[in-house]
């Protein structure tokens, strides 16, 4: 099962980790992974790359383990930014787990 936990801070979230294999198909045929995978990097390459944010990303591909923390001292419109993005990833997840009971899970922390 794949588990993603929301990190929050009162009402900010700060990010968030993925671990573990979903066990819906075998390796490159899983479309929980795929769907997960996909939505992760979009929001790590929209946050870093598009936003340039420098927020913290750790990959443990051994453990299957991705990490993702935001910065600090964000101006008001990117914090604003980064929050509609990861609320939606959230919500993307949630609505995912509603589909895969038995592969996804979604945890706020």
């Amino acid at each position: 099962m794949t588990t993603l936990t929301f990190i929050s801070d009162g009402s900010r979230i700060t990010g968030f980790d993925a671990a573990g294999h979903s066990g819906f198909a075998e390796s490159g045929q899983d479309i929980v992974c795929a769907s997960v995978s996909s939505a992760v990097n979009l929001v790590a390459v929209t946050l870093n790359e598009v936003m340039g944010l420098a927020a913290s990303v750790h990959v443990d591909g051994k453990k299957a383990k991705v990490s993702l923390r935001l910065p600090g001292g964000l101006s008001p419109t990117a914090e604003s930014t980064a929050q509609a993005l990861l609320t939606g990833l959230m919500v993307y997840f949630s609505e995912l787990q509603e589909q895969y009971p038995d592969n996804l899970e979604v945890l706020e922390a």
